[in-house]
């Protein structure tokens, strides 16, 4: 048997090379036809308003001016000294754990409840995820009529049970107790949903054997259940908490920031500033603050929180 020499391997070598380069551009070729649309979209409607973002709340400009003036920081400076700004951030963690917390709690307590064989449970779970696609703004102002202190439905309601209406438009409590009530009725649908999805990858034999060890539902929901609903938990915090700090819609709809502010989230801020006093230097700083918020938020979840899900 002959064996080869240096002078056939570099001939060999150079023989493949243009194929192995035709090959290597046809698999870049294909990438740029499949990712070059989506990736083209992301740095034009993302990254490219992202930047400029950053670029505006280093201006002192006004809403439809053609006139701006580079100020730096100082319209950071002024949001974290603007003493509207504690009560902007306390508004915006209530409502976040509210809705956060409401929405995982009885998200999964529906899920429980429609993963069981129940007589019309799939009409049920369509009327439960329907709310979930409607327009914020309808369901915002279908939810004003129910929450009417003289003429709506809950104030007949409570008027059969010898209790008063609270004034849910002027009092500051009772507002944001509505938009909160109202966020997780339009919400709580696409929670359960997933959850839905979680509860019916789990193994059946595993309750099986708990049950034959005598565990009670509680036991084996605790200990076995829960744990295999931990990504599916990790996934759901970190989505509802992004949309509950981005939340506008209702907000918009039902109280336009209102009474005295008590509605106001970081989010609501930023649409004040930027469309009503017309700032929009500070509105974009805003919007910086937010963006920072959000990456931390999701960093620290993702960072901590993973270390207690468990994937198998």
């Amino acid at each position: 048997m002959s064996s080869l020499t240096h002078a056939d391997v570099v001939a060999y070598d150079q023989h493949r090379r243009p194929a192995r380069r035709r090959k290597l551009l046809r698999n870049i070729g294909i990438f740029v036809l499949l990712a070059g649309p989506n990736v083209a979209l992301l740095l034009i409607f993302v990254y490219r308003p992202l930047l400029l973002s950053f670029y505006y709340s280093t201006l002192q400009w006004n809403l439809g001016s053609s006139a701006a003036r580079f100020v730096g920081l100082r319209n950071y400076a002024q949001w974290f000294t603007d003493p509207q700004t504690p009560t902007v951030l306390g508004t915006t963690a209530v409502f976040a754990v509210a809705t956060v917390g409401g929405s995982l709690v009885i998200g999964l307590a529906l899920a429980l409840a429609l993963n069981r064989k129940l007589f019309g449970r799939g009409i049920v779970r369509t009327v439960s995820f329907a709310p979930y696609v409607l327009s914020g703004i309808a369901v915002g102002m279908l939810w004003l009529y129910i929450f009417d202190p003289r003429y709506g439905l809950l104030a007949t309601v409570l008027g059969w049970l010898g209790l008063d209406s609270p004034e849910w438009y002027t009092q500051s409590p009772w507002a944001l107790l509505m938009i909160i009530i109202v966020y997780l009725w339009k919400h709580i649908g696409y929670v359960a949903l997933i959850y839905l999805a979680g509860l019916q990858a789990v193994p059946q034999d595993l309750r099986d054997a708990a049950a034959l060890d005598g565990a009670t539902w509680w036991r084996t929901f605790r200990s076995i259940i829960l744990p295999l609903l931990g990504p599916v938990t990790f996934f759901l915090l970190i989505t509802t908490m992004l949309s509950s700090l981005q939340s506008f819609d209702l907000i918009r709809a039902m109280t336009d920031g209102g009474p005295l502010g008590s509605t106001t989230t970081l989010m609501y801020q930023i649409y004040l500033e930027g469309f009503q006093t017309g700032r929009a230097g500070y509105a974009s700083a805003s919007a910086t603050i937010l963006f920072a918020f959000l990456l931390v938020i999701t960093g620290v979840q993702l960072k901590y929180m993973e270390k207690r899900v468990h994937y198998s």
